[in-house]
């Protein structure tokens, strides 16, 4: 036997509606919303992705921060290296300019030495080609004499001997001079004796004084011939 169905209950407003009745519709208004489960995925997913990007943030800062860090020591290192270089830079340069001056005073030496080489060759061509020069040579040294000349002797070479007698032999033989020879006095130089003094004014003795005149050692010089 079929029961009648009833008739559906009339709608009352829901202010109404006691407190149960009130729950009860709210709990099946929720159950109607779609994607609410769905929402609350995406925040978590949304929560994640920022997590993320904070860590890969920080993880940038501080990679940042590191490199910085290992740039400034490197820099330091660098620096303190190149001054290093340059410190011994500068001590080559020094040591350098120490044998530069070395080659410098070795070399005005040298250049010194073979002026004066070359001048003392150049005396003996001049001497064997100007005998007369001898007769100079004798009169500066007489010059240097006192006037008192008592035993007076005058020591040459026997060729400007013979020279000598020519041109000032009477001279000499008034003033009271006498006339040696020696063939041990290069020509071109003479010695000059008197019982109070002597001169040597040989080529050897003369050469000496020229070069001692300009501070220079004389040991290694060659008597000119």
């Amino acid at each position: 036997m079929r029961m009648p169905m009833s008739d559906p209950l009339p709608q009352r407003p829901k202010e109404q509606l006691t407190a149960f009745q009130r729950w009860e519709l709210n709990s099946f208004d929720e159950a109607e919303k779609p994607g609410t489960e769905n929402l609350a995925a995406e925040a978590l997913l949304a929560s994640r992705e920022s997590a993320a990007i904070q860590l890969q943030n920080l993880q940038k800062k501080t990679y940042d921060e590191s490199y910085a860090a290992g740039l400034a020591a490197g820099h330091a290192a660098g620096m303190q290296q190149a001054q290093s270089e340059i410190a011994k830079l500068q001590t080559l340069m020094s040591n350098l300019q120490i044998a530069l001056t070395q080659v410098d005073e070795q070399l005005a030496q040298s250049l010194l030495d073979l002026s004066l080489e070359i001048a003392q060759k150049m005396v003996v061509s001049v001497l064997h080609i100007e005998p007369q020069i001898i007769l100079k040579i004798i009169s500066t040294a007489i010059s240097s004499l006192p006037h008192f000349n008592q035993n007076a002797h005058l020591i040459l070479h026997p060729t400007d001997a013979d020279l000598v007698r020519r041109q000032m032999g009477d001279e000499l033989a008034h003033a009271g001079w006498k006339i040696f020879t020696d063939p041990k006095i290069e020509s071109g130089g003479c010695r000059v004796e008197t019982s109070h003094s002597n001169i040597d004014a040989t080529n050897p003795a003369r050469w000496q004084s020229i070069v001692e005149s300009i501070g220079q050692d004389t040991s290694w010089l060659k008597t000119p011939n």
